[in-house]
C-alpha cells in the first residue's frame, strides 16, 4: 500500500528509497513491485531520468484480492460460525469486517453465493454474552502485554473481588470466551470467565508473557477449561445407542475407542479435571457408565441421587 500510494503520487520510488523506508531489503521490495506488476496487473513502470518506478495509466483504487471458489467457501463457514454473536454486542462490528473482506473480492468464479447460502449452515447454544467494550479492553491488554485490573466474581461466590492480573492468553472454548494469566495477588495461573468481569481497566506496567507459557499444554489435561489437579485415567462405557454418536467424534486429544462385541464402546481419556467430564456423562443418561475412577463413579451417582430427589423419586 505505501507503494502504491508512492506511485499514485509520481513520487517515483525506487527500491533503495523505499527498503530505507520500510526497513526491509532492496530484493524484498524488488519481489513486492513484481508482484503488483505481474500478479496484480497493475501499470509498473520505470522511469530512467527519475530513478524509481510510476504508474504508466491511471490507477484509482488498489486492486482487489483474488480468490479461489474453496476460499470463499471457507470465508462463508466463517462468516457463518459468527452467526452465534446474533444479537450480541459483537455482532455489529464482526459484520463490518466482514463485508470489509468481502467488499475486496473480485468477482471471479462461476459460482452462485445464494447455492452456497442455502447449502452451508452453522448453529451455535450458549453464546457468551460478554461485553464489547470489556472484550476489547481485555484483548488489548493480551496483544499490549499490560497487566489489567478487574473486578470479578466466582461461580461460588455471591459477590465481586478486585483482581490485577497479567494477562497471558485470550480464549473462546465451548462458546464462551475466558482469560488466562497470571493473578498477581494469588501469584498464579488462573482462568477468568468474561462475562463474570466487570469494571475492566489497563494499567500501564507492562510485562514480559513468560517463554515457556504454552495454551495447549494447560488444556491438555482438561475437558473444557479447567485442568487443575494430577492427570488421571477416565473410563466410560457407552451403550450401543450412544456408541456410535461418541465414536464418531474427536472430544479430546487422549480419546481412545475400545469396541466390543455387543456393539458398546468404552472411551478412555486422561484428564487433570472431573468437573466438566462429569457434566458431560450426565448429558448421555442412562447411556452412558463410568468404569474408572471411582471417584467420578462416586460423583454421577450422587449426581443422579440428588436430581431424583427433586423429582419425588
Amino acid at each position: 500500500m505505501r507503494l502504491h500510494a508512492a506511485l499514485k503520487a509520481r513520487h517515483f520510488p525506487n527500491c533503495q528509497k523505499i527498503a530505507a523506508e520500510l526497513e526491509v531489503s532492496a530484493k524484498t521490495i524488488q519481489r513486492d513491485i513484481d508482484f503488483m506488476r505481474y500478479r496484480l496487473g497493475l501499470p509498473i513502470e520505470y522511469h530512467p531520468r527519475e530513478f524509481g518506478f510510476f504508474y504508466s495509466e491511471p490507477v484509482t483504487a488498489f486492486p482487489n484480492i483474488e480468490v479461489s471458489e474453496g476460499e470463499i467457501t471457507a470465508l462463508l463457514v466463517a462468516q457463518k460460525a459468527l452467526a452465534q454473536y446474533k444479537g450480541t454486542p459483537f455482532e455489529r462490528p464482526l459484520q463490518s469486517a466482514f463485508r470489509k473482506l468481502t467488499d475486496g473480492l473480485k468477482d471471479r468464479l462461476s459460482f452462485s453465493w445464494h447455492d452456497l447460502e442455502e447449502a452451508i449452515s452453522f448453529r451455535s447454544a450458549g453464546a457468551s454474552a460478554a461485553d464489547l467494550e470489556l472484550f476489547e479492553a481485555v484483548s488489548r491488554s493480551v496483544l499490549r502485554s499490560v497487566e489489567l485490573e478487574f473486578e470479578y466474581r466466582k461461580l461460588s461466590s455471591a459477590g465481586y473481588e478486585r483482581r490485577r492480573v497479567r494477562p497471558y492468553h485470550l480464549g473462546c472454548l465451548e462458546n464462551q470466551w475466558y482469560l488466562f494469566g497470571e493473578d498477581l495477588e494469588r501469584r498464579q495461573l488462573r482462568t477468568f470467565a468474561l462475562p463474570r468481569m466487570r469494571k475492566v481497566s489497563l494499567t500501564n506496567k507492562g510485562f514480559r508473557r513468560p517463554a515457556d507459557f504454552s495454551i495447549a499444554q494447560i488444556l491438555s489435561g482438561s475437558f473444557g477449561v479447567y485442568s487443575a489437579g494430577k492427570k488421571q485415567r477416565i473410563q466410560i462405557q457407552f451403550d450401543a445407542f450412544a456408541a456410535r454418536l461418541v465414536a464418531e467424534r474427536k472430544w479430546h486429544e487422549s480419546q481412545r475407542v475400545r469396541e466390543k462385541a455387543n456393539g458398546s464402546i468404552i472411551l478412555e481419556l486422561e484428564l487433570g479435571s472431573l468437573q466438566e467430564i462429569e457434566r458431560w456423562i450426565l448429558s448421555w443418561g442412562k447411556h452412558a457408565r463410568v468404569l474408572a475412577p471411582k471417584e467420578l463413579a462416586t460423583r454421577i451417582r450422587d449426581e443422579v441421587a440428588a436430581v431424583a430427589k427433586l423429582y419425588g423419586v
